[in-house]
C-alpha cells in the first residue's frame, strides 16, 4: 500500500481529525493550538544541505552561511564536488560541515526515487551519508517528502511536548517516545506538528507568566 502523502492544509486537517478522536490528550492540545501548519519543503540535495549548515549553530548564523552558499550558486552536488574543502570554509563553514557537504554531493543519490520510497528505504538511504543523522532524515522524510505516519522521537521540543501533554514525570527519551508514537498511527507527522504547536503555545504561557 501507497504511503500516504500529505499535501495541503486539507490532508493536516484529515490528520487532526483522525487524532482528536482517536486520543482525548490530542484533542484537549488542538483546543489550545488551533489549526496547525501544512510546513511542506522543498526536496532534494539544497534541502539536505541546509540542514547540514543549520547544525549547531543560531538561526541567523545559518542563514547568513546558506545565503553565501546561495549566492554562490553552491547548491548542486556538482558545485559543492567541484571545491576543496577549504574553498567552502570560506563561505562560513567548518572543517567538519564542509567535509559533510562534499559526502553529499559524493553520495549520487536519487532524489527523484526518494519520492516513492518506503520511508524506512528514504532514512536508511539518508542516514549512510556522513553528517545526516536520524533527526535530519526523518524531519526530511516529513517535510519534504510529506509523509503522514513519520516520526522524530529525537526531537527535543517533541519530547517537552509530549512530556506537558501527558502530564509525563520526566521528558520520554527517544525509544520511549517513538514506541508511545505507535498510538498516533497512521498520522505520526500530524501528531509531531500537534506536538510541536503546543509547545510553543506553554512555552509563549510560561514567558507570559
Amino acid at each position: 500500500m501507497a504511503e500516504k502523502i500529505i499535501m495541503t492544509d486539507a490532508c493536516v486537517a484529515e490528520g487532526v481529525d483522525w487524532l482528536c478522536a482517536n486520543d482525548p490528550a490530542m484533542a484537549r492540545a488542538y483546543a489550545e493550538t488551533g489549526a496547525l501548519p501544512l510546513r511542506r519543503r522543498p526536496d532534494g540535495f539544497a534541502q539536505l544541505l541546509s540542514a547540514i549548515v543549520s547544525q549547531q549553530v543560531s538561526v541567523a548564523s545559518a542563514r547568513a552561511i546558506w545565503g553565501r552558499l546561495d549566492a554562490a550558486g553552491l547548491v548542486t552536488p556538482e558545485a559543492v564536488a567541484a571545491l576543496g574543502l577549504e574553498e567552502l570554509r570560506s563561505f562560513g563553514l567548518s572543517r567538519q560541515k564542509a567535509a559533510y557537504a562534499h559526502a553529499l554531493a559524493a553520495a549520487r543519490i536519487n532524489y527523484a526515487a526518494l519520492r516513492d520510497a518506503p520511508t524506512d528505504e528514504v532514512v536508511t538511504t539518508l542516514v549512510a551519508v556522513k553528517g545526516i543523522g536520524i533527526w535530519t532524515a526523518e524531519i526530511y522524510a516529513m517535510f519534504s517528502l510529506g509523509r503522514a505516519d513519520v516520526f522524530a522521537p529525537g526531537d527535543l521540543a517533541l519530547q517537552e511536548g509530549a512530556r506537558l501533554l501527558y502530564d509525563l514525570p520526566d521528558r520520554p527519551r527517544e525509544a520511549a517516545l517513538r514506541q508511545m508514537a505507535t498510538r498516533w498511527q497512521p498520522w505520526r507527522s500530524v501528531a509531531a506538528r500537534m506536538l510541536w504547536a503546543y509547545y510553543h503555545v506553554q512555552k509563549q504561557r510560561e514567558g507570559i507568566a
